[in-house]
Parts: structure tokens; sequence; C-alpha cells
């Protein structure tokens, strides 16, 4: 009995250390690349920074919630199209912002001498985000 007790407080001692750390480490690459803020002055909407944050902190939540407790929903297909479109639209908007803080695509674009396609190979980035995503939750979300 005081050794299942022990493992629980163990498990769940082992767990939140994990979750700070991850946590901690999300934050972390956040803040120090500035992404967040690259994408507020990019889109030029400094006025909603509050709204940014708690986006940020209500999603990350949600997430968390819904990657550990055993819920399933049977969503039509429209609805999964949706959640599918709004997946690749910040997947491709992370990875954009990511890639201008670190100047990637500058940098190959020269290398490889694409300067004048920069927009298609942005355009192709967000178009295969948006359709990868749509895929997985389309074909491998059961319903």
């Amino acid at each position: 009995m005081i050794q299942e007790i022990l493992l629980n407080v163990l498990q769940i001692f082992i767990g939140f250390s994990g979750g700070v750390a991850v946590g901690a480490g999300f934050v972390a690459f956040i803040a120090v690349l500035g992404i967040i803020p690259r994408l507020i002055q990019l889109s030029k909407t400094e006025k909603y920074i509050k709204v940014y944050g708690a986006a940020v902190i209500i999603g990350l939540f949600i997430g968390a919630y819904f990657s550990f407790a055993p819920i399933s929903t049977s969503q039509p297909i429209l609805a999964l199209i949706l959640w599918g479109l709004f997946h690749g639209i910040f997947n491709g908007m992370l990875a954009a912002a990511l890639t201008e803080v670190l100047n990637v695509f500058p940098i190959l674009t020269r290398r490889i001498g694409m300067e004048s396609y920069v927009l298609l190979f942005m355009m192709a980035l967000m178009l295969g985000k948006v359709f990868g995503s749509l895929f997985q939750w389309i074909y491998f979300v059961p319903r």
C-alpha cells in the first residue's frame, strides 16, 4: 500500500518535472528567437499583443488537456477540414517566422540562385503545411 502511494507520488513528480522542463524549453524557444514579436511586427497588429499572449497560454493549456484526456469526438468532414486548415496555417506561420528570424530563406535562395522565386517557395511551404495537416486530420484522426 505504502509502495503504491510512493510510486504514484514519484510518477507525479517525474511527470510534473518533465512538463516544467518542456514548457521552459518552449518558452525559451519562443522568447529567445522572438518569433511571436516578429509575427506581431510583420502583421502590424501591435495593439493585440495581450490577445496574442492569452491565445498562446490558452492554446497550450487546451493542447495539453486534449493530449492527455481520453476524449474522442466524431466531427463532420467539414469541421476536420477547417481544423486542419487552422493547424496548417499555424504551422506554416510558425515555420515562416522561425526561418525569417534565422534568415534561412535568404541564405538558401542566394546559394541555389533562386532569389526571384522566394514568394513561390514560401507559398509552396505554406500550402504543403496546410495540405499535410488536412491529410493528417482527414486520414489519421479516427471518427
